[in-house]
């Protein structure tokens, strides 16, 4: 008999969707989407080869486990790709068995460093860790001392010589530092966050700077550590110890406390580099020793080392809008707690959006210095009021837009004001000279109501137009029906008056055409109506325009 339930099984399998079919699903989504349970099967399988297999000692492997995330999902995207309809455990397991991994790399990054990060100190020989004999002592070492397995990725990269001492050595300089008076905790601290004391002998600055530190707070350091968290390298404790030597000097211990202790970024930023730079700096500009204390102590909450960067970018603006160095150190002096306290705009962006020029910005700026601040990054920057001048110049045109007959504040008044050019002033010297070339008074306004640009042209541009007119035998009530004219270029009515009298000459166009048609249509238009009614003209027209065009 035909064995029907083995083929209605056999045919099922490609009946299932796509999300039930294991066959369809892809390993990236299958890794990238694992839960929390996929985890847990997949560190406990790492865990049993680690620790049973490869006989690591247990917390070295539970910590490679629960630490390596990076690690883990490579591994569970590799073991499903061989493996994919098996439990992840066994499929770990069976993965493991067959594929020894590199177990340097779940290492490292339990340790805190990133893939990238580890990768330079990946070693060329070995994949497995008790084959470095050294290696795991000097780890078993600092580990029984106290230092975190998980913060120990800057000591691997800050001073990775530590690993390569022989036996004994690790543990005698760190004695060697608690013999002078290093609390152990302080010591954990510090080694997690800078190694390098460390290496070579000991680092007498840094005890110094620790005795120091103790005296004028009161209590132990063991808060050193995450503040030395914010310098990428290892710390210069020279250059701290010399800063705090100098700030000794100034302030007494109570006031020196209680300065670290509000700004600790004074000693820890770059060793205190920054400090001693902004110290510099201000007292470069002429502040006195007792106003730099002031402001130390009146320091906003911020980084020095973005308080330092945010004053020379002041300082550049200043110098590049050409204010005197006199001026430059009066407002550094005054306001330097405000001015470090943001990020300036650059100059060109200000001159620009606040359309004005280094002159003007320069004495705005001398008048309130604070006005600085609504120049920083991230806000909306409005142009300048105008001066006394501009305002006198626009009061001067509203005036005299009313004169010609418009409404006050209309929209049509408004608009008209914004394309004339110039002074107030001048607006009613050019509206005379045009009535004074024989036009009556109200026929000039009405004019320049239809078009107000004739007036944005001094009154030598105007009087050169009247004259073209002219001297073509035009009167002036032609300009009065095309008031325009005006506004068009002297080359665009000098190259259309001459072809249109070439066309005359021979015949191609007939007389007294219309102002508005010869100079108001386009040089497409002129052509194809004009031009091109001479089988010449198209030449004429060409040498014209160049013949012009090299005279303007």
């Amino acid at each position: 008999m035909f064995p029907f339930r083995k083929l209605h099984a056999q045919c099922s399998f490609f009946l299932l969707k796509p999300c039930q079919n294991p066959r369809l699903q892809s390993t990236k989504s299958a890794t990238k989407f694992a839960g929390k349970a996929t985890l847990k099967e997949a560190q406990a399988a790492l865990l049993e080869y680690l620790h049973s297999t490869r006989s690591l000692n247990f917390l070295d492997a539970d910590n490679m486990c629960r630490n390596s995330p990076s690690f883990i999902q490579d591994l569970l995207a590799k073991t499903h790709s061989h493996t994919p309809h098996v439990n992840t455990k066994r499929s770990i397991s069976r993965y493991l068995r067959y594929h020894p991994i590199n177990e340097f790399e779940p290492f490292f990054e339990s340790a805190g460093l990133s893939p990238s990060e580890y990768a330079p100190l990946l070693p060329s020989h070995m994949i497995y860790l008790n084959d470095d004999v050294v290696l795991m002592e000097n780890h078993k070492a600092l580990c029984n001392f106290g230092v975190p397995r998980t913060k120990m990725g800057r000591v691997f990269k800050l001073a990775p010589q530590v690993f390569r001492y022989k036996p004994g050595i690790l543990i005698s300089k760190l004695q060697e530092y608690e013999n002078l008076g290093v609390s152990r905790k302080t010591l954990i601290n510090v080694v997690a966050s800078n190694p390098c004391i460390l290496v070579g002998g000991v680092d007498f600055d840094f005890v110094k700077v620790f005795e120091m530190l103790k005296s004028v707070i009161g209590k132990d350091c063991d808060w050193i550590g995450e503040h030395l968290l914010i310098n990428k390298g290892c710390c210069n404790w020279r250059v701290m110890f010399h800063v705090l030597t100098l700030l000794s000097r100034v302030f007494n211990e109570k006031q020196l406390g209680d300065l670290i202790t509000s700004s600790p970024g004074l000693i820890f930023e770059e060793s205190g580099g920054c400090a001693l730079s902004l110290i510099g700096f201000l007292l470069k500009f002429g502040l006195s020793v007792n106003r730099v204390c002031v402001m130390l102590h009146e320091f906003p909450e911020i980084r020095i080392v973005k308080f330092l960067s945010n004053l020379r970018l002041c300082f550049l603006f200043l110098t590049e809008i050409e204010m005197e160095a006199s001026e430059i150190g009066r407002i550094l002096q005054s306001h330097c707690l405000v001015l470090g306290s943001f990020t300036i705009k650059r100059t060109i962006t200000l001159l620009t959006n606040l359309n004005v020029g280094k002159k003007r910005l320069c004495k705005v700026v001398k008048d309130d210095p604070l006005v600085m601040k609504s120049w920083a990054l991230g806000r909306r920057i409005e142009p300048l009021v105008n001066s006394y001048l501009e305002c006198e110049s626009k009061a001067l045109k509203k005036e005299f837009m009313l004169s010609l007959g418009y409404e006050e504040n209309s929209k049509a008044m408004n608009e008209s004001i914004k394309l004339f050019r110039g002074r107030g002033a001048e607006l009613q010297e050019r509206l005379d000279f045009i009535v004074n070339a024989g036009l009556d008074y109200e026929v000039v306004c009405k004019m320049i109501r239809e078009s107000p640009r004739i007036l944005s042209q001094t009154t030598d541009r105007i009087n050169m137009k009247i004259e073209s007119l002219v001297n073509e035998g035009y009167a002036m009530s032609d300009l009065a029906s095309f008031p325009s004219f005006l506004s068009y270029s002297a080359q665009r009515v000098k190259l259309r008056f001459s072809m249109y009298n070439w066309l005359k000459k021979h015949g191609a166009a007939e007389a007294g055409l219309a102002l508005s048609t010869i100079i108001a249509c386009s040089d497409k238009a002129f052509e194809k109506m004009y031009v091109n009614r001479h089988p010449s003209g198209l030449q004429v027209w060409r040498d014209l325009k160049a013949q012009i065009s090299s005279m303007a």
